[in-house]
Protein backbone atom coordinates (compact mmCIF):
# COMPACT_ATOMS: atom_id res chain seq x y z
CA UNK A 1 0.00 0.00 0.00
CA UNK A 2 1.15 3.67 -0.76
CA UNK A 3 1.81 6.36 2.01
CA UNK A 4 -1.40 7.98 3.00
CA UNK A 5 -0.28 11.56 4.09
CA UNK A 6 -2.57 14.87 4.14
CA UNK A 7 0.72 16.36 2.33
CA UNK A 8 0.77 14.06 -1.14
CA UNK A 9 -1.84 13.09 -2.88
CA UNK A 10 -2.83 8.91 -2.81
CA UNK A 11 -2.47 7.64 -6.24
CA UNK A 12 -5.22 6.04 -7.49
CA UNK A 13 -3.46 3.29 -9.21
CA UNK A 14 -2.78 2.39 -5.75
CA UNK A 15 -6.47 2.09 -4.90
CA UNK A 16 -7.31 -1.78 -4.41
CA UNK A 17 -11.48 -1.22 -3.96
CA UNK A 18 -13.58 1.62 -3.65
CA UNK A 19 -15.41 1.47 -0.03
CA UNK A 20 -17.70 4.26 -1.41
CA UNK A 21 -18.38 5.81 -5.09
CA UNK A 22 -20.21 9.42 -5.07
CA UNK A 23 -20.35 11.94 -7.74
CA UNK A 24 -19.18 14.31 -4.89
CA UNK A 25 -17.72 14.08 -1.92
CA UNK A 26 -17.94 16.93 0.52
CA UNK A 27 -15.32 17.01 3.05
CA UNK A 28 -16.94 18.87 6.50
CA UNK A 29 -20.37 19.45 7.72
CA UNK A 30 -20.24 23.39 8.73
CA UNK A 31 -22.19 25.48 6.88
CA UNK A 32 -19.57 25.53 3.70
CA UNK A 33 -20.07 21.86 3.89
CA UNK A 34 -23.82 21.78 4.20
CA UNK A 35 -24.45 24.29 1.47
CA UNK A 36 -22.47 22.27 -1.10
CA UNK A 37 -23.89 18.96 -0.50
CA UNK A 38 -27.89 21.15 -0.89
CA UNK A 39 -27.14 22.72 -4.14
CA UNK A 40 -25.05 19.56 -5.66
CA UNK A 41 -27.76 17.58 -4.63
CA UNK A 42 -30.40 19.52 -5.96
CA UNK A 43 -28.23 20.05 -8.97
CA UNK A 44 -28.91 16.21 -10.02
CA UNK A 45 -25.61 14.57 -8.18
CA UNK A 46 -25.10 12.06 -5.83
CA UNK A 47 -23.36 13.46 -2.87
CA UNK A 48 -21.63 11.80 0.47
CA UNK A 49 -20.67 14.12 3.12
CA UNK A 50 -17.85 13.23 5.50
CA UNK A 51 -18.10 14.68 8.77
CA UNK A 52 -14.93 14.09 11.77
CA UNK A 53 -17.09 14.76 14.40
CA UNK A 54 -20.40 13.12 14.94
CA UNK A 55 -22.98 15.96 13.87
CA UNK A 56 -23.08 18.67 12.17
CA UNK A 57 -21.99 22.20 13.38
CA UNK A 58 -18.22 23.00 12.89
CA UNK A 59 -17.27 26.34 13.61
CA UNK A 60 -20.60 27.83 12.30
CA UNK A 61 -22.67 26.11 14.60
CA UNK A 62 -20.54 27.91 17.15
CA UNK A 63 -21.45 31.52 16.16
CA UNK A 64 -24.08 34.13 15.71
CA UNK A 65 -25.87 32.74 12.84
CA UNK A 66 -25.45 36.64 11.49
CA UNK A 67 -24.55 36.32 7.54
CA UNK A 68 -24.02 39.79 5.87
CA UNK A 69 -26.37 40.41 3.34
CA UNK A 70 -27.10 44.14 1.20
CA UNK A 71 -27.13 45.88 -2.28
CA UNK A 72 -29.64 46.00 -5.27
CA UNK A 73 -31.37 48.22 -3.07
CA UNK A 74 -31.29 46.60 0.14
CA UNK A 75 -33.13 43.56 1.84
CA UNK A 76 -36.90 44.25 2.91
CA UNK A 77 -35.85 44.79 6.99
CA UNK A 78 -32.73 47.48 5.25
CA UNK A 79 -35.62 48.94 3.23
CA UNK A 80 -38.48 48.73 6.12
CA UNK A 81 -36.10 50.46 8.41
CA UNK A 82 -35.15 53.19 5.88
CA UNK A 83 -31.65 51.98 4.54
CA UNK A 84 -31.35 51.74 0.82
CA UNK A 85 -28.07 50.01 -0.15
CA UNK A 86 -26.76 49.99 -3.35
CA UNK A 87 -24.63 47.42 -4.70
CA UNK A 88 -21.95 49.41 -5.33
CA UNK A 89 -21.71 50.64 -2.00
CA UNK A 90 -21.91 47.54 -0.77
CA UNK A 91 -18.77 46.12 -3.01
CA UNK A 92 -17.10 49.20 -2.12
CA UNK A 93 -17.48 48.30 1.76
CA UNK A 94 -16.52 44.23 1.34
CA UNK A 95 -13.44 45.86 -0.75
CA UNK A 96 -12.68 47.95 1.96
CA UNK A 97 -12.79 45.52 4.87
CA UNK A 98 -10.68 43.21 2.80
CA UNK A 99 -7.80 45.35 2.50
CA UNK A 100 -4.79 44.45 0.85
CA UNK A 101 -6.38 41.11 0.75
CA UNK A 102 -9.14 41.77 -1.02
CA UNK A 103 -10.68 39.12 -4.02
CA UNK A 104 -12.11 41.81 -5.80
CA UNK A 105 -14.16 39.43 -7.95
CA UNK A 106 -15.91 37.43 -4.84
CA UNK A 107 -16.76 40.91 -3.76
CA UNK A 108 -18.37 42.13 -6.93
CA UNK A 109 -20.17 38.65 -7.29
CA UNK A 110 -21.42 38.82 -3.49
CA UNK A 111 -22.60 42.04 -3.88
CA UNK A 112 -24.87 41.30 -7.06
CA UNK A 113 -26.08 38.31 -5.69
CA UNK A 114 -26.32 38.68 -2.37
CA UNK A 115 -30.66 39.31 -2.03
CA UNK A 116 -30.89 36.53 -4.38
CA UNK A 117 -28.48 34.45 -1.98
CA UNK A 118 -30.77 35.23 0.65
CA UNK A 119 -33.85 34.84 -0.80
CA UNK A 120 -32.37 30.98 -1.18
CA UNK A 121 -31.63 30.85 2.73
CA UNK A 122 -34.93 31.84 3.26
CA UNK A 123 -36.18 29.02 0.74
CA UNK A 124 -34.17 26.12 2.77
CA UNK A 125 -36.51 26.97 6.12
CA UNK A 126 -34.21 30.05 8.00
CA UNK A 127 -36.72 32.74 9.32
CA UNK A 128 -36.27 36.02 9.78
CA UNK A 129 -38.58 38.54 12.05
CA UNK A 130 -37.52 41.34 9.63
CA UNK A 131 -36.81 44.08 12.37
CA UNK A 132 -34.15 46.55 12.63
CA UNK A 133 -32.35 46.65 16.17
CA UNK A 134 -30.32 49.78 16.59
CA UNK A 135 -27.39 50.63 17.94
CA UNK A 136 -24.14 49.54 18.54
CA UNK A 137 -24.50 45.35 19.30
CA UNK A 138 -22.31 42.20 19.88
CA UNK A 139 -25.53 40.15 18.85
CA UNK A 140 -29.53 41.07 19.45
CA UNK A 141 -30.34 39.51 22.95
CA UNK A 142 -33.53 38.93 21.36
CA UNK A 143 -34.63 37.66 18.35
CA UNK A 144 -34.47 41.00 15.85
CA UNK A 145 -33.10 40.50 12.07
CA UNK A 146 -30.52 44.11 11.07
CA UNK A 147 -28.35 44.96 12.77
CA UNK A 148 -24.97 47.04 12.53
CA UNK A 149 -22.27 44.41 12.45
CA UNK A 150 -19.46 46.13 10.81
CA UNK A 151 -17.70 49.78 10.44
CA UNK A 152 -20.25 50.88 7.82
CA UNK A 153 -20.85 53.87 9.76
CA UNK A 154 -17.46 54.63 11.24
CA UNK A 155 -14.51 56.42 9.21
CA UNK A 156 -12.69 55.55 6.79
CA UNK A 157 -15.60 52.97 5.50
CA UNK A 158 -18.46 55.66 5.28
CA UNK A 159 -16.20 58.41 3.31
CA UNK A 160 -16.37 55.81 0.28
CA UNK A 161 -19.69 54.14 1.09
CA UNK A 162 -22.73 54.99 2.11
CA UNK A 163 -23.78 53.54 5.19
CA UNK A 164 -26.08 50.55 5.93
CA UNK A 165 -27.06 48.00 8.29
CA UNK A 166 -25.98 44.32 6.82
CA UNK A 167 -26.11 42.31 10.13
CA UNK A 168 -29.18 39.52 9.19
CA UNK A 169 -29.55 37.24 12.13
CA UNK A 170 -31.90 34.41 12.33
CA UNK A 171 -34.81 34.60 14.25
CA UNK A 172 -33.84 33.24 17.43
CA UNK A 173 -33.83 34.50 21.16
CA UNK A 174 -30.68 35.44 22.52
CA UNK A 175 -27.05 34.68 21.39
CA UNK A 176 -25.65 31.56 19.11
CA UNK A 177 -28.04 31.57 16.27
CA UNK A 178 -25.46 29.39 14.96
CA UNK A 179 -26.68 25.84 16.19
CA UNK A 180 -30.42 26.33 15.01
CA UNK A 181 -28.95 27.47 11.61
CA UNK A 182 -26.86 24.59 11.30
CA UNK A 183 -29.72 22.11 12.42
CA UNK A 184 -31.78 24.10 9.35
CA UNK A 185 -29.20 23.59 7.00
CA UNK A 186 -28.61 19.76 8.27
CA UNK A 187 -32.26 18.79 8.12
CA UNK A 188 -32.62 20.06 4.61
CA UNK A 189 -29.67 18.65 3.20
CA UNK A 190 -30.76 15.24 4.79
CA UNK A 191 -34.02 15.39 3.08
CA UNK A 192 -32.42 16.12 -0.54
CA UNK A 193 -31.09 12.76 -0.05
CA UNK A 194 -26.92 13.33 0.86
CA UNK A 195 -25.70 10.71 2.73
CA UNK A 196 -23.93 11.50 5.80
CA UNK A 197 -21.07 9.61 7.46
CA UNK A 198 -20.00 10.90 10.34
CA UNK A 199 -17.07 10.31 12.48
CA UNK A 200 -14.75 10.52 9.58
CA UNK A 201 -11.40 12.27 9.33
CA UNK A 202 -9.55 13.12 5.95
CA UNK A 203 -6.26 11.37 5.56
CA UNK A 204 -5.36 12.48 1.94
CA UNK A 205 -6.92 13.17 -1.45
CA UNK A 206 -6.47 10.48 -4.37
CA UNK A 207 -5.32 11.47 -7.56
CA UNK A 208 -5.48 10.13 -11.31
CA UNK A 209 -3.13 11.94 -13.32
CA UNK A 210 -3.50 15.37 -13.04
CA UNK A 211 -7.08 15.32 -11.60
CA UNK A 212 -8.80 14.65 -8.12
CA UNK A 213 -10.95 11.92 -8.47
CA UNK A 214 -11.42 10.68 -4.67
CA UNK A 215 -10.37 10.81 -1.04
CA UNK A 216 -9.35 8.21 1.57
CA UNK A 217 -11.24 8.88 5.36
CA UNK A 218 -10.10 7.20 8.71
CA UNK A 219 -13.37 5.35 10.06
CA UNK A 220 -13.80 3.32 12.37
CA UNK A 221 -9.71 3.40 12.70
CA UNK A 222 -9.26 1.97 9.11
CA UNK A 223 -8.68 3.83 5.64
CA UNK A 224 -11.61 4.03 3.34
CA UNK A 225 -11.45 5.08 -0.07
CA UNK A 226 -13.94 7.32 -1.42
CA UNK A 227 -14.24 7.40 -5.14
CA UNK A 228 -15.58 10.69 -6.58
CA UNK A 229 -16.64 11.26 -9.90
CA UNK A 230 -17.37 15.06 -10.19
CA UNK A 231 -15.46 16.26 -7.56
CA UNK A 232 -14.22 16.75 -4.02
CA UNK A 233 -15.00 19.79 -2.39
CA UNK A 234 -13.31 20.82 0.98
CA UNK A 235 -14.83 22.37 3.94
CA UNK A 236 -12.60 21.80 7.14
CA UNK A 237 -12.11 24.97 8.38
CA UNK A 238 -9.62 27.47 9.36
CA UNK A 239 -6.42 26.32 11.07
CA UNK A 240 -6.83 27.84 14.95
CA UNK A 241 -6.10 24.44 16.53
CA UNK A 242 -3.07 23.68 14.58
CA UNK A 243 -0.32 25.43 16.74
CA UNK A 244 2.46 24.34 14.31
CA UNK A 245 0.55 25.82 11.70
CA UNK A 246 -0.29 28.81 13.84
CA UNK A 247 3.52 29.13 14.60
CA UNK A 248 4.59 29.10 11.20
CA UNK A 249 2.19 31.02 8.77
CA UNK A 250 0.40 33.31 11.71
CA UNK A 251 2.68 33.28 14.50
CA UNK A 252 0.45 36.84 15.97
CA UNK A 253 -1.93 35.01 17.17
CA UNK A 254 0.09 33.71 19.93
CA UNK A 255 -0.55 37.15 21.52
CA UNK A 256 -3.89 35.96 22.29
CA UNK A 257 -5.55 32.88 24.13
CA UNK A 258 -9.07 32.33 23.38
CA UNK A 259 -9.19 30.64 19.89
CA UNK A 260 -12.70 29.93 18.56
CA UNK A 261 -13.42 26.20 16.38
CA UNK A 262 -14.45 22.73 16.26
CA UNK A 263 -11.46 21.14 14.93
CA UNK A 264 -9.90 23.80 12.56
CA UNK A 265 -6.85 22.17 12.18
CA UNK A 266 -5.68 23.11 8.66
CA UNK A 267 -6.86 19.53 7.24
CA UNK A 268 -8.35 21.38 4.13
CA UNK A 269 -5.69 23.59 3.47
CA UNK A 270 -2.91 21.11 3.88
CA UNK A 271 -4.93 18.79 1.49
CA UNK A 272 -5.13 21.08 -1.17
CA UNK A 273 -1.55 22.23 -1.02
CA UNK A 274 -0.99 18.71 -1.70
CA UNK A 275 -2.58 18.67 -4.71
CA UNK A 276 -0.70 22.24 -5.76
CA UNK A 277 -3.04 24.42 -4.36
CA UNK A 278 -1.89 27.91 -3.57
CA UNK A 279 -2.63 29.11 0.05
CA UNK A 280 -2.96 32.95 0.58
CA UNK A 281 -2.65 35.24 3.32
CA UNK A 282 -1.95 32.97 6.11
CA UNK A 283 -1.33 35.70 8.67
CA UNK A 284 -4.23 36.93 8.46
CA UNK A 285 -6.59 36.30 11.49
CA UNK A 286 -9.91 37.97 13.30
CA UNK A 287 -9.50 38.73 16.77
CA UNK A 288 -11.65 40.70 19.33
CA UNK A 289 -12.71 41.59 22.88
CA UNK A 290 -16.60 42.76 22.34
CA UNK A 291 -17.10 42.80 25.88
CA UNK A 292 -16.46 46.36 26.92
CA UNK A 293 -17.14 47.71 23.23
CA UNK A 294 -20.95 47.94 22.76
CA UNK A 295 -23.10 51.27 24.27
CA UNK A 296 -21.97 53.00 26.61
CA UNK A 297 -18.17 52.21 26.42
CA UNK A 298 -17.57 52.73 22.78
CA UNK A 299 -17.91 56.16 24.13
CA UNK A 300 -14.66 55.85 25.83
CA UNK A 301 -10.95 56.00 24.59
CA UNK A 302 -8.52 53.54 24.12
CA UNK A 303 -4.98 54.62 24.41
CA UNK A 304 -1.77 51.95 24.28
CA UNK A 305 0.90 51.66 27.08
CA UNK A 306 2.23 54.87 25.61
CA UNK A 307 -0.76 56.94 26.57
CA UNK A 308 -1.42 57.48 22.76
CA UNK A 309 -4.88 56.71 20.86
CA UNK A 310 -4.75 54.43 17.94
CA UNK A 311 -8.12 53.99 16.53
CA UNK A 312 -11.17 56.13 16.12
CA UNK A 313 -13.93 53.66 19.05
CA UNK A 314 -17.05 53.74 16.77
CA UNK A 315 -15.91 51.30 14.79
CA UNK A 316 -16.36 47.40 14.67
CA UNK A 317 -14.95 45.67 17.86
CA UNK A 318 -12.92 43.09 15.89
CA UNK A 319 -11.40 46.12 14.12
CA UNK A 320 -10.67 48.14 17.57
CA UNK A 321 -9.34 44.78 19.42
CA UNK A 322 -7.48 43.80 15.88
CA UNK A 323 -5.58 47.20 16.17
CA UNK A 324 -5.31 46.68 19.76
CA UNK A 325 -2.77 43.48 19.51
CA UNK A 326 -0.79 45.34 17.07
CA UNK A 327 0.11 48.04 19.71
CA UNK A 328 3.35 47.55 22.13
CA UNK A 329 3.22 46.05 25.67
CA UNK A 330 0.73 43.58 25.56
CA UNK A 331 -1.81 45.53 26.92
CA UNK A 332 -3.96 48.75 26.39
CA UNK A 333 -6.14 50.60 28.18
CA UNK A 334 -9.83 51.76 27.99
CA UNK A 335 -10.62 54.98 29.39
CA UNK A 336 -14.14 56.06 30.95
CA UNK A 337 -15.45 58.82 32.55
CA UNK A 338 -18.44 58.19 35.40
CA UNK A 339 -21.02 58.64 32.81
CA UNK A 340 -20.07 56.43 30.30
CA UNK A 341 -18.91 53.61 32.80
CA UNK A 342 -20.74 50.28 32.77
CA UNK A 343 -18.99 47.13 34.25
CA UNK A 344 -17.99 44.78 32.25
CA UNK A 345 -19.24 41.40 31.67
CA UNK A 346 -17.13 39.13 34.28
CA UNK A 347 -16.44 37.39 30.46
CA UNK A 348 -13.98 40.02 29.43
CA UNK A 349 -11.54 39.73 31.91
CA UNK A 350 -10.53 43.15 32.46
CA UNK A 351 -9.73 45.07 35.42
CA UNK A 352 -9.93 48.28 36.74
CA UNK A 353 -6.29 49.70 37.18
CA UNK A 354 -6.36 53.13 37.18
CA UNK A 355 -8.92 56.24 38.45
CA UNK A 356 -8.70 59.19 39.40
CA UNK A 357 -10.81 62.76 39.91
CA UNK A 358 -8.67 63.88 37.03
CA UNK A 359 -6.69 62.57 33.64
CA UNK A 360 -3.85 63.38 35.73
CA UNK A 361 -3.95 61.72 38.25
CA UNK A 362 -4.91 58.12 36.07
CA UNK A 363 -2.01 58.41 33.70
CA UNK A 364 0.33 58.74 37.35
CA UNK A 365 -1.90 55.14 38.61
CA UNK A 366 -0.89 53.78 35.52
CA UNK A 367 2.58 55.20 35.67
CA UNK A 368 3.06 56.72 32.43
CA UNK A 369 5.10 59.77 31.85
CA UNK A 370 3.80 62.81 32.90
CA UNK A 371 1.99 64.99 30.26
CA UNK A 372 1.40 61.97 27.95
CA UNK A 373 -2.12 60.52 28.64
CA UNK A 374 -3.85 63.59 30.17
CA UNK A 375 -2.33 65.47 27.13
CA UNK A 376 -4.23 62.80 24.82
CA UNK A 377 -7.43 63.46 27.00
CA UNK A 378 -7.15 66.98 26.86
CA UNK A 379 -6.84 67.59 23.29
CA UNK A 380 -9.50 64.72 22.81
CA UNK A 381 -12.16 66.46 25.01
CA UNK A 382 -10.84 69.63 23.43
CA UNK A 383 -12.32 68.50 20.12
CA UNK A 384 -14.83 66.07 21.33
CA UNK A 385 -16.95 69.19 22.25
CA UNK A 386 -17.07 70.40 19.09
CA UNK A 387 -18.11 67.37 17.33
CA UNK A 388 -14.68 66.74 15.65
CA UNK A 389 -11.85 64.05 16.27
CA UNK A 390 -8.97 65.69 13.77
CA UNK A 391 -6.72 62.49 14.60
CA UNK A 392 -8.81 59.69 14.06
CA UNK A 393 -12.35 61.07 12.86
CA UNK A 394 -14.46 59.52 15.26
CA UNK A 395 -18.20 60.19 14.52
CA UNK A 396 -20.84 61.81 17.40
CA UNK A 397 -23.39 60.26 18.85
CA UNK A 398 -19.96 58.11 19.92
CA UNK A 399 -17.78 60.69 20.32
CA UNK A 400 -18.31 62.12 23.43
CA UNK A 401 -16.28 64.25 25.67
CA UNK A 402 -14.76 62.04 28.61
CA UNK A 403 -15.17 65.35 31.54
CA UNK A 404 -17.02 63.77 34.01
CA UNK A 405 -14.92 62.92 36.96
CA UNK A 406 -14.03 60.56 38.49
CA UNK A 407 -12.37 59.02 35.94
CA UNK A 408 -11.52 54.96 35.53
CA UNK A 409 -9.29 53.37 33.17
CA UNK A 410 -10.08 49.66 32.45
CA UNK A 411 -6.78 47.17 31.42
CA UNK A 412 -7.43 44.91 28.43
CA UNK A 413 -4.25 42.55 28.98
CA UNK A 414 -3.76 40.41 25.14
CA UNK A 415 -2.57 37.04 27.32
CA UNK A 416 -5.31 37.27 30.09
CA UNK A 417 -8.25 38.82 28.92
CA UNK A 418 -10.44 37.58 26.53
CA UNK A 419 -9.56 37.87 22.99
CA UNK A 420 -11.34 35.23 21.17
CA UNK A 421 -9.32 34.42 17.61
CA UNK A 422 -9.19 32.55 14.38
CA UNK A 423 -7.37 32.28 11.27
CA UNK A 424 -8.28 34.05 8.05
CA UNK A 425 -5.91 32.53 5.43
CA UNK A 426 -6.79 29.60 3.42
CA UNK A 427 -6.96 28.07 -0.09
CA UNK A 428 -7.07 30.17 -3.24
CA UNK A 429 -10.38 29.64 -5.13
CA UNK A 430 -12.47 31.28 -8.38
CA UNK A 431 -15.75 32.30 -7.53
CA UNK A 432 -17.06 29.06 -8.63
CA UNK A 433 -15.04 27.10 -5.82
CA UNK A 434 -12.13 25.68 -7.79
CA UNK A 435 -9.07 25.61 -6.15
CA UNK A 436 -6.60 27.26 -7.86
CA UNK A 437 -2.83 26.69 -8.07
CA UNK A 438 0.08 29.17 -8.29
CA UNK A 439 -0.30 30.01 -11.71
CA UNK A 440 -3.93 30.88 -11.11
CA UNK A 441 -5.38 27.65 -13.12
CA UNK A 442 -7.91 25.29 -11.27
CA UNK A 443 -6.82 21.58 -9.72
CA UNK A 444 -8.58 19.40 -11.73
CA UNK A 445 -11.87 17.75 -9.73
CA UNK A 446 -10.96 19.60 -6.17
CA UNK A 447 -13.20 22.44 -4.94
CA UNK A 448 -12.84 24.59 -1.23
CA UNK A 449 -15.39 26.66 1.03
CA UNK A 450 -15.52 28.19 4.00
CA UNK A 451 -12.55 29.31 6.30
CA UNK A 452 -9.96 26.81 4.70
CA UNK A 453 -10.19 29.20 1.84
CA UNK A 454 -9.23 33.01 1.34
CA UNK A 455 -12.98 34.49 1.00
CA UNK A 456 -14.75 37.48 1.26
CA UNK A 457 -13.57 37.59 5.57
CA UNK A 458 -9.88 38.66 4.37
CA UNK A 459 -8.28 41.14 6.44
CA UNK A 460 -8.32 41.19 10.17
CA UNK A 461 -8.62 44.61 10.50
CA UNK A 462 -11.51 44.63 8.41
CA UNK A 463 -13.70 41.82 9.57
CA UNK A 464 -17.35 42.62 10.13
CA UNK A 465 -19.44 40.31 11.45
CA UNK A 466 -21.69 37.77 8.95
CA UNK A 467 -18.88 37.67 6.45
CA UNK A 468 -17.60 34.46 7.55
CA UNK A 469 -21.72 32.93 7.47
CA UNK A 470 -21.86 34.85 4.01
CA UNK A 471 -18.72 33.38 2.52
CA UNK A 472 -19.56 29.72 3.73
CA UNK A 473 -23.19 29.40 2.58
CA UNK A 474 -22.51 31.61 -0.78
CA UNK A 475 -19.53 30.12 -1.53
CA UNK A 476 -20.42 26.77 -0.59
CA UNK A 477 -23.22 26.94 -2.81
CA UNK A 478 -20.77 27.81 -5.82
CA UNK A 479 -18.45 25.52 -4.94
CA UNK A 480 -21.46 22.48 -5.09
CA UNK A 481 -23.18 24.06 -7.89
CA UNK A 482 -19.84 23.73 -9.77
CA UNK A 483 -18.59 20.08 -8.95
CA UNK A 484 -22.25 18.62 -9.77
CA UNK A 485 -21.39 20.42 -13.64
Amino acid sequence: MAEISLHRPYPASAVEAWDFKTDVAVIGFGAAGACAAIEASAAGAKVMLFERGSGSGGASGLSGGEIYIGGNGGTEAQREAGFSDSTEDFARYLKMAGGPCADEAKCDLYAKQALKHFDWLKAQGIPYRGNYLPGKQIEPMDDSTLIWSGSEAAAPFCNEAKPAPRGHVIQHMGWGGGRPLMDILDKRARDLGVELVTDARALALVQDGDRIVGVVLNIDNKPHFVKAEKGVVLATGGFVMNEEMRRKYCPETFKVNDPIGDQDDGTGINLGVSAGGDAIHMDQFFTTCPWTIPEPQANGVFVNVAGQRFINEDCYHGRVSRTMVDQPGGRVYLLLDSAHFAEPLELARTDIVGTGDSWEEVEAELEMSKGTLSATMAFYNKHAKNGVDPLFDKREPILTPLDQGPFVALELNFETSYFSFFTLGGLKTSIDGEVLDRTGSPVGGLYAAGRCTSGLPAWGHGYSSGMSLADCTFFGRQAGRKAAG
